[in-house]
């Protein structure tokens, strides 16, 4: 019987959505004046960007307010430009010329307030949408950043991403908007890895995980918490296809009908297993049948369901 690994959908219906997420690890760049160091910072971007255009994907990360990294805080702060501007044209412009999706994360000004913000650009070099940091660091605020307020979700045209900022992975309300308004990537543009939380995230809320941040240490996670991709310092450019027609299940009740799911669909069917945290996540790679088509087929629980009813079976027991 065959069990590999795969991802989960929250609520759609859709075929197979295949889509293929890069990320790309990259440091600052030196100059004797801000506008010189942030203009260096583009022109390596754009030169990383166009490689990593050679995987053709769907979406590319950048990592958090990249035209300021390496920066003091008020030189960063300085770096702050509106978008559409100068930085946002740019990478906009790779976005359009490779027909793709990037996560561009600068600090922002928007009148009289500055973000620190990750622009999702689309495939024709537009905005998707803007994210702004909820929770900016003391030293952040402490300059001049205004925080943001809301956990946002931008629909494309394979699945729903939204953005997390570096010290937003500390802070539980950031992914709870984000599962709420039915996020499937979160997209992770930071200064510092995350380490476990990013796995933590991925698993609890059943969600991919992107990260892009500067040197090595990017990864690609997915929702069942495993790191399935991480750049290195031999390659700061990571890229991986997932298929976002899944659902994560438990095994309890479930696991007797995998024979019979392996039986009728075979390959085009995928079961990734976590024994020790009991759970599954069933992948479909039919060009007809959903991967929740399948679970109504074999009635099977997705995890969450599960959960919930094991909660009201319980309240129905203390009320005995």
């Amino acid at each position: 019987m065959l069990f590999r690994r795969l991802i989960n959908a929250k609520g759609r219906d859709d075929m197979a959505r295949y889509a293929r997420i890069t990320t790309i690890s990259v440091g600052g760049s030196s100059g004797s004046t801000v506008a010189e160091r942030v203009n260096n910072a583009v022109e390596r971007a754009v030169r990383m960007i166009d490689r990593a255009a050679a995987d053709r994907p769907d979406l590319i990360v950048l990592p958090e307010t990249f035209t300021g990294l390496g920066c003091s805080s008020e030189d960063w702060f300085r770096t702050a430009e509106p978008a559409p501007g100068p930085t946002f044209d740019r990478i906009a412009d790779r976005a359009r010329v490779h027909a793709t999706h990037i996560v561009c994360p600068i600090v922002r000004r928007d009148g009289s307030r500055t973000h620190n913000s990750a622009i999702l650009i689309d495939r024709k070099g537009g905005i998707a949408g803007i994210y702004d940091k909820i929770h900016p660091t003391v030293s952040e605020l402490r300059v001049g950043i205004t925080p943001g307020t809301e956990a946002h979700v931008f629909e494309t045209d394979f699945g729903r991403v939204g953005c997390a900022i570096c010290f937003d992975l500390n802070f539980r309300d950031v992914i709870e908007g984000l599962s709420a308004n039915g996020v499937e990537l979160v997209c992770f543009p930071s200064m510092y890895r995350g380490g476990l939380q990013t796995r933590i995230w991925a698993f609890d809320f059943g969600v991919f995980f992107a990260s892009a941040t500067p040197g090595e240490g990017s990864v690609i996670v997915d929702p069942l918490g495993t790191v399935v991709e991480q750049s290195d310092a031999y390659e700061p450019i990571i890229s991986l296809q997932i298929n976002l027609d899944y659902v994560r299940c438990h095994i309890d009740e479930n696991c007797a009908k995998w024979e019979a799911i392996k039986a009728k669909y075979g390959a085009q069917v995928e079961l990734d297993i976590l024994s020790p945290e009991a759970q599954f996540v069933l992948t479909s790679h039919h060009a007809s049948v959903t991967a929740r088509d399948i679970v109504r087929e074999f009635e099977l629980e997705p995890v969450d369901a599960y959960f919930a009813r094991s909660n009201e079976r319980r309240r129905e027991a203390l009320s005995r």
